[in-house]
């Protein structure tokens, strides 16, 4: 993992422009770190020299004792060149550059004079202009987003502040969780290329998210994408597709957009999975980072209601998901726990009178058989069936099948369905309130899981 490895797993952090005002940046990086629970070492930095926290501080980073591994500094954008120099006499070897105030706003020079002493002391760099890195493995929280954060697998990198620290509040509020969450910035030093390169080795992270405006070096993106793509799946959120949009994210983080053809077609060769919104590409890791890939084409639909049966065989059928006509002998399987107006064809519908067991039976000869690589289970509420007892028999008969298959869900309905798909996602059986998203996920990872196939 290389030179990366201090900055996500420090020993030690010093704030620089840490703060007793609660109203300062300097005084949340403080908070988060602490309320997130690291456990390393850890330094404010402040000119008044004034316990923070209960916290002796230091004037200077210099002053610091012993080594420190990572600086987050936070201070006007007028002295953080000056910062940079001590941190090179300390010997820190990696640092956050929250400050703003650079090449976004015009000041490129102050920038490229930032990167040069960076470089002159080996220090790699983050940012400037962001709002700081989360890490849940090492419990280091170094940002003024949220101080809590559901921890999981998924490795967020975003290109846009605002944008991370809502996404942050957004994954705790559905419970999916987060190995990483970057702040890119200005990407002066560390580029996306960088952070795939790390979380492509990284055993907490399954999955990678980005939301990217623009590169400055597109060929290597690309190398890295493929390279991480071949063994976890990278989805990517791109901004500025638009003329106009493409005008926006240059003044915003002084990216270059560039055409959109392109980065459409750059992602395709990479294997990165282009998403449309953040729900829809939240929807899709949330399920790479739950289920396994599915061994087969083969897609097998459950459900108790034909027309939602039908729906979902559309979405299936104009998205490349298998939607697999079933052989007689599973058909006569099917047979036997259905009522006689049911279809033991493919969508199975198992019509509104099933029940828990009728849902636990099916779900069990899915995983059974070999020839079936994915189930999408789908149930409508009725008044006579509760659908926290049926999502309850689905995650019974998945845990009993221990089958390595890829299972979604679709619960429609009211609240007690809403109730139900909790249920099923803190199982790890991700659940969607309408099925167009749990086929969209599906056919996401089918199509990932071809790349893997051909290119891995």
């Amino acid at each position: 993992m290389g030179d990366l490895d201090l900055m996500f797993n420090p020993q030690s952090i010093a704030v620089i422009g840490a703060s007793r005002n609660p109203k300062k940046i300097g005084y949340e990086l403080v908070s988060n770190i602490l309320a997130g629970g690291y456990e390393g070492k850890l330094y404010p930095v402040n000119t008044e020299g004034a316990d923070i926290m209960g916290m002796k501080s230091y004037t200077s980073v210099t002053d610091v004792p012993g080594n420190v591994d990572l600086a987050v500094i936070a201070v006007p954008a007028v002295y953080v060149a000056d910062i940079m120099e001590e941190c090179g006499r300390k010997g820190i070897k990696t640092a956050l550059v929250i400050s703003s105030g650079f090449r976004e706003m015009g000041n490129a020079a102050l920038e490229s004079k930032l990167l040069s002493i960076a470089r002159r002391h080996g220090i790699r760099m983050l940012g400037p202009n962001i709002f700081g890195l989360y890490y849940s493995p090492s419990r280091m929280n170094a940002t003024f987003g949220l101080s809590r954060v559901f921890p999981g697998g998924i490795a967020f990198i975003t290109q846009s502040g605002a944008l991370g620290i809502a996404m942050m509040g957004w994954t705790n509020l559905y419970r999916i969780g987060v190995s990483a969450v970057v702040s890119m910035g200005n990407k002066a030093d560390i580029e996306e290329s960088d952070m795939l390169d790390y979380f492509r080795d990284d055993p907490n992270t399954k999955a990678v998210l980005m939301y990217i405006e623009g590169a400055n070096d597109g060929r290597r993106l690309i190398d890295s994408i493929r390279r991480t793509a071949t063994s976890k799946p990278v989805v990517a959120l791109k901004s500025g597709r638009t003329e106009k949009g493409a005008s926006a994210a240059a003044s915003h983080t002084g990216s270059l957009a560039g055409s959109d053809r392109i980065y459409d077609a750059a992602f395709r060769q990479g294997g990165a999975l282009r998403a449309t919104d953040f729900a829809q590409a939240f929807d899709w890791v949330k399920l790479m980072t739950a289920q396994p890939p599915p061994p087969s084409e083969n897609c097998l639909i459950l459900t108790n209601g034909g027309g939602v049966g039908v729906m979902t065989t559309d979405a299936c059928e104009e998205s490349g998901v298998n939607v697999w006509s079933l052989p007689d002998d599973l058909q006569s399987e099917f047979k036997k726990f259905m009522p006689v107006f049911g279809n033991f064809k493919n969508p199975v519908d198992l019509t509104g009178q099933a029940y828990e067991e009728s849902y636990y039976k099916s779900v069990e000869i899915s995983l059974k058989d070999p020839r079936i690589g994915s189930v999408i289970v789908l149930y409508c509420q009725t008044a006579i069936t509760d659908p926290v007892s049926i999502a309850k028999s689905v995650i019974d008969a998945c845990e009993a099948g221990h089958c390595g298959k890829t299972v979604v869900s679709s619960f429609v309905g009211g609240s007690q369905c809403d109730d139900a798909m909790k249920k099923l996602d803190e199982h790890g059986i991700p659940s969607y309130p309408i099925p167009e998203r749990a086929v969209s996920s599906l056919a996401a990872y089918y199509r990932w899981q071809r790349f893997k196939q051909r290119h891995g």
